[in-house]
């Protein structure tokens, strides 16, 4: 494949997990992550292989909702592994208080490709303010 394709296919996987986020959906969280994906979240336990990934991701949208989109800032592409960097805005309602505060990240992906399809091994993020 082109690398412009694979670009393009990487940028479906985050796209799609920025769905998964904005909707809270756990089930489409884990389809774009590697069966032992490990998730290093800010002020959070890292989570690795799909029952933590499970558990992070439905304790986290218990908690909050969130509704951010993604900027691909930078893709680099090596054989079967690429890394992504990005910066989300947007917003984080609390579910608790339904109290809705700005949300502002820098995310690093890597990703694997594996049979055909680029999936996210590693995934972090910090706030950017």
């Amino acid at each position: 494949m082109e690398n412009s394709t694979e670009k393009a296919s990487i940028e479906e996987v985050l796209y799609t997990y920025g769905e998964a986020l904005n909707t809270a959906d756990v089930n489409k969280v884990l389809k774009v992550y590697m069966h032992d994906g490990i998730f290093m979240p800010t002020t959070l336990p890292t989570a690795t292989g799909e029952e933590q990934l499970k558990a992070s991701y439905t304790n986290i949208f218990k908690t909050i909702q969130l509704n951010v989109k993604f900027n691909i800032e930078e893709v680099v592409i090596n054989g079967d592994w690429a890394f992504v960097r990005t910066s989300s805005k947007g917003n984080v309602t609390i579910n608790a208080t339904n109290q809705t505060l700005p949300e502002e990240n820098r995310e690093f992906f890597l990703l694997k490709k594996e049979n055909g399809e680029w999936k996210i091994s590693r995934y972090m993020f910090n706030k950017s303010k």
